[in-house]
């Protein structure tokens, strides 16, 4: 598995993942632009969720391109891409469940998400954060979730709706595993870890 971290550290590949990651991230707010409109404004910035974690590894990959690292937001990126790329693939599965099939696009937010949780693994030897950074991305999430699921500013998933207890019970374990990830990988003692 470590052959692949010299082609992961290639500023080529990483200019490479910043330009798909822009367009990820541009269509994730596209995706959300129609629940945008019906937000109240206080809400907006933690509706999008799937967008605004690639836009932090998008942040990440600028400064991996300047070689530097910004442990903050390397902390919010690892979190959130792997909550977030767990989550959407796991909401399109139920989805297949309740209706007996997927369209092309759930099929695509299958892989796109997938593979957003993949990055944000592949990526933690080069993170430097800390665990106050680990505790404001623990606060910011969970804070998230409860936006999401107190104030049902969770995505929209009509045909999910009589399972959003269990789909917010699932989510907020799911945030807690995800912050356990940031600390397996980054925090501990004798992780592996490398240079961008």
């Amino acid at each position: 598995m470590k052959w692949i971290y010299p082609l992961l550290a290639n500023r080529s590949f990483l200019w490479l993942l910043l330009v798909v990651n822009i367009a990820g991230t541009i269509y994730g707010y596209i995706w959300y632009g129609w629940q945008l409109k019906e937000t109240p404004p206080i809400f907006l910035i933690f509706v999008p969720d799937s967008p605004t974690a690639s836009l932090f590894f998008v942040v990440v990959l600028v400064a991996f391109l300047l070689k530097k690292n910004w442990p903050l937001i390397e902390a919010l990126a690892i979190v959130t891409l792997f909550k977030y790329g767990i989550w959407a693939v796991v909401m399109n599965l139920l989805v297949f469940t309740a209706q007996g099939e997927l369209d092309w696009i759930g099929v695509m937010l299958i892989f796109s998400h997938f593979a957003m949780a993949v990055q944000a693994l592949l990526y933690a030897p080069f993170y430097r954060f800390r665990w106050w950074h680990l505790m404001v991305t623990a606060i910011w999430t969970l804070h998230n979730d409860v936006i999401d699921y107190v104030f049902f500013m969770l995505p929209r998933y009509h045909m999910l709706n009589e399972f959003t207890p269990q789909i917010g019970y699932f989510t907020f374990w799911l945030s807690i595993f995800s912050v356990v990830i940031g600390y397996y990988f980054v925090i501990r003692t004798n992780r592996f870890k490398l240079s961008i």
